[in-house]
């Protein structure tokens, strides 16, 4: 206590100095509409940076559950599209016949990813409980990753696209000229497109994309554009290789495919 009134008295000039400078400055701001409108601007400036700042914090911390509510949203959304025939955006028309074939999609989380083997599979966090199945599709918001292989109870394995026994049906966007894609085992960001026939026309830069000829994936999902092509010994086919869309060393969700009447055409098929 002693020590506080030496400080008092040691430093009275200098405090009764600023206690005049704060009486005058408020009497000053209080009788003069320019000086209080220049404070209460700057204070507003000063704590709404501080107030932005907080809120910048708190969705930063808040994105785990922004992210969750934007897939279930997209999930939703894409089963009202598949409802009215409209599997993919890059449709540019309604097939008829997409109206008696919808699909359904169910999100879900990557677990394990491997891109850096000849045969690479991706596991997900979803299984039968969930209704993934074998043969099911999967795809990003970009495009396709796989097929289900297999699946348990409460996970499931995916043949990646990265994988030498993947083989599926691609064709075109522009045209209808469609063939497999495969993969080499080299670049994890290029595949291959086999057997389009040299009468189509192929630039640099055109779009590949799902044709919808088999039970797996619908009509007009993205895969990736062409990198470079030529023919092949016999001149009869192109080999094409596909820039994908998909960076498949970062995919932390994915939607799984389920084609409803994917019974009956089998079915027939059988």
């Amino acid at each position: 206590m002693q020590q506080i009134i030496n400080f008092l008295i040691k430093n009275k000039h200098s405090l009764l100095f600023l206690i005049l400078l704060f009486i005058s400055l408020a009497l000053t701001i209080q009788s003069h509409s320019y000086h209080r409108g220049k404070i209460v601007s700057s204070t507003n400036f000063f704590s709404g940076g501080i107030y932005n700042w907080q809120h910048s914090i708190s969705d930063y911390f808040s994105l785990k559950d922004e992210n969750k509510r934007l897939l279930k949203e997209n999930e939703h959304l894409r089963n009202q599209l598949s409802a009215l025939g409209m599997e993919s955006v890059s449709t540019k028309y309604v097939d008829s016949i997409s109206f008696n074939k919808p699909y359904t999609y169910t999100k879900a989380r990557v677990i394990k990813n491997d891109y850096s083997k000849i045969d690479n599979y991706i596991l997900i966090d979803k299984g039968q409980r969930d209704s993934i199945l074998p043969d099911m599709g999967v795809i990003t918001d970009k495009g396709i990753i796989g097929i289900v292989e297999n699946s348990s109870k409460n996970y499931s394995r995916i043949i990646s696209i990265l994988n030498s026994n993947s083989r599926i049906n691609a064709g075109l966007k522009k045209s209808n000229q469609y063939g497999s894609l495969v993969w080499n085992g080299k670049d994890p960001n290029i595949v291959q497109l086999e057997t389009i026939p040299r009468q189509a026309i192929i630039r640099e830069g055109d779009t590949i994309i799902t044709n919808g000829r088999s039970t797996i994936f619908p009509k007009g999902i993205g895969i990736g554009t062409i990198a470079s092509y030529s023919l092949n010994q016999n001149k009869s086919y192109y080999l094409i290789d596909v820039k994908l869309f998909n960076d498949m060393s970062n995919i932390g969700f994915v939607y799984a495919i389920k084609s409803k009447d994917v019974d009956e055409i089998k079915s027939l098929e059988n």
